[in-house]
């Protein structure tokens, strides 16, 4: 019923001239990362599915860019979360772009259980499922693009935020094996990996004592030109980009005795 409705919307599309109208939705922008580009798009003429768990703050967002906004009350932890993002699909008129910036993430060095299994939860199984059903609607609809908020603590393990760092690494892994799947059934689905640094964002609690903490208006800009450029991985900014490069060159044997946090 779904995908007869959104076909519906493409082909009223085609008969009224309005085929440049391009739609996005963005998962995880009730705050910081995804509230900011969400803006950001839709200010350059998108039309933009807001999705959170937070409805609240999806409503004042979408108040400032009256009809081109449509937003849904989402916990991509709920098995309903697929059906509730194809419904806002529906709304919106399609999806042209896919963002995943919806995440949880803490330093845990008791390895206290609940903050590791909620972050598994979410990072991994969460995102699987949302990133899943975008592929499944663009695969069905001719091609699109996902782009997903990992982070460069997916390319080294950290002992500071084991679940954390483990689960960034998986949601690479993901859309790389997404990305040759694509290729190998042919389909026009584009892929990109965002691995900010520290953000100042709710995430991490307004807190200074994180070091190179870059605000999520410039992160936000950064993201849309690398969606637009069609980036397939973009470490945000130089200073981590430099991090990455030296961290990756450390053997393991001096790794594995490094205080990272």
């Amino acid at each position: 019923m779904f995908c007869m409705k959104i076909c519906f919307i493409h082909l009223l599309k085609k008969t009224t001239g309005d085929m440049n109208m391009k739609c996005a939705v963005v998962v995880g922008a009730s705050s910081g990362i995804g509230r900011e580009v969400s803006r950001l798009l839709a200010q350059s003429g998108w039309r933009v599915g807001l999705a959170a768990r937070r409805e609240s703050a999806l409503e004042e967002t979408k108040a400032d860019f009256s009809g081109r906004m449509e937003v849904a009350a989402l916990d991509i932890n709920d098995e309903r979360s697929s059906q509730i993002l194809m419904q806002l699909v529906e709304r919106l008129g399609g999806m042209d772009l896919y963002l995943h910036a919806s995440g949880i993430g803490k330093q845990n060095l008791p390895l206290d259980e609940h903050i590791e299994m909620n972050t598994v939860e979410t990072n991994a199984k969460g995102f699987a499922r949302m990133v899943g059903t975008a592929y499944r609607y663009m695969e069905e609809h001719g091609g699109g693009h996902i782009a997903v908020v990992s982070s460069i603590a997916g390319t080294k393990g950290l002992g500071a935020a084991p679940s954390y760092s483990a689960t960034k690494a998986f949601q690479s892994t993901y859309i790389e094996a997404l990305e040759q799947q694509a290729g190998m059934r042919k389909l026009n689905i584009r892929f990109t990996d965002i691995r900010p640094g520290f953000v100042d964002t709710p995430l991490l609690g307004g807190s200074s004592r994180y070091p190179m903490l870059m605000s999520a208006d410039n992160v936000a800009r950064d993201i849309v030109r690398a969606i637009n450029k069609k980036r397939r991985v973009h470490v945000i900014d130089w200073r981590y980009r430099a991090v990455v490069f030296f961290w990756q060159l450390i053997p393991r044997c001096i790794w594995r005795k490094m205080r990272v946090r």
